[in-house]
């Protein structure tokens, strides 16, 4: 059973603000300190996180949001365009059987239901910040299988550059769809390198239970280390692709939405800072906590930056 936070009206973000939410990622980083130097210190609150984390980056010692708040204050826009409205509405959302379809360049496709797609891979637990590109945050407790552990088994060819990730759409059952926000299905993808890291994961619950439908259920992306909108929810196809996939967001609004989409707090968005984040605190009937410093690649810059190892930054964003 998910526990439903009452949230206050202002704490919802309007369709009209959020449909123009974007990020426009800066130049390459170096390191975290380099990226930071192009930020006001004004704009900087001194970061009390970065010295938080296990070597791997597997498990962040940040305080966790809780359960309450991670399953009522959601994007999933399926569900609606408000943050209570997956929460009250993704009841509806049918996850057995679940099927996904594994197509493109790979020796092994097909369509598989979700017990065999995950035979004998075993769920590890992972605690990751999530980052939003609105400003706010999250500490959650995932478990669920590295992605690249499942890949593998498909035998991608040499072909094979991209990962292309596509959401369920479904009318019936996912009221939100009605509103045609963004062209559905939703669709997501990230270079092969990106999908094989592994810190990459396939998110089958969080805090010890299944996921909840509001979070994805029954199966998700989590990549840590880009805004949350890349870790797409309710997967149903995977497709192996030897040309940069098509993404949502980036099909809706191609000059303020990457491919990319790495957090980056030394760039700002159009309308508010990047450089700092409200964590979701859930005391009492305070929902967010005191700003913190957005760190580069939100914390885990010692494990993927040499990945973008000579690329702009700000032209791949």
């Amino acid at each position: 059973m998910a526990y439903v936070n009452e949230i206050k009206p202002s704490d919802i973000t309007p369709e009209s603000v959020y449909r123009r939410r974007r990020e426009l990622i800066g130049a390459g980083l170096a390191s975290p300190l380099l990226a930071l130097a192009g930020c006001s210190e004004a704009k900087v609150p001194v970061a009390v996180n970065t010295a938080k984390d296990s070597p791997d980056g597997f498990k962040t010692l940040d305080e966790k949001t809780r359960f309450e708040d991670v399953t009522s204050y959601n994007n999933f826009y399926e569900f609606g365009t408000g943050k209570a409205d997956p929460a009250k509405n993704a009841h509806s959302l049918i996850t057995d059987p679940w099927i996904i379809q594994v197509s493109g360049e790979a020796e092994v496709t097909g369509a598989y239901h979700l017990e065999k797609f995950l035979k004998d891979q075993t769920v590890q637990d992972r605690i990751y910040r999530l980052r939003c590109v609105e400003g706010w945050s999250m500490v959650i407790p995932w478990q669920g299988v590295p992605l690249a552990n499942l890949l593998k088994r498909f035998k991608p060819t040499s072909k094979a550059k991209y990962v292309a990730f596509t959401s369920k759409a479904d009318y019936r059952q996912m009221p939100g769809m009605a509103y045609n926000s963004i062209p559905w299905p939703y669709r997501e993808g990230l270079r092969m390198d990106e999908a094989m890291h592994p810190l990459t994961l396939l998110a089958t619950g969080l805090y010890g239970k299944p996921m909840p439908n509001q979070n994805g259920a029954p199966i998700r992306l989590v990549v840590p280390w880009k805004y949350g909108f890349k870790s797409i929810k309710s997967i149903v196809r995977i497709h192996f692709s030897e040309t940069q996939p098509q993404t949502s967001w980036n099909m809706l609004q191609p000059d303020e939405y990457g491919f990319y989409s790495n957090v980056n707090p030394a760039v700002d968005h159009p309308r508010w800072s990047q450089a700092s984040e409200r964590r979701i605190a859930g005391t009492g009937s305070k929902l967010f906590a005191d700003r913190i410093a957005t760190l580069p690649f939100n914390g885990y810059a010692t494990q993927v930056a040499s990945l973008y190892k000579g690329m702009d930054l700000r032209k791949w964003f």
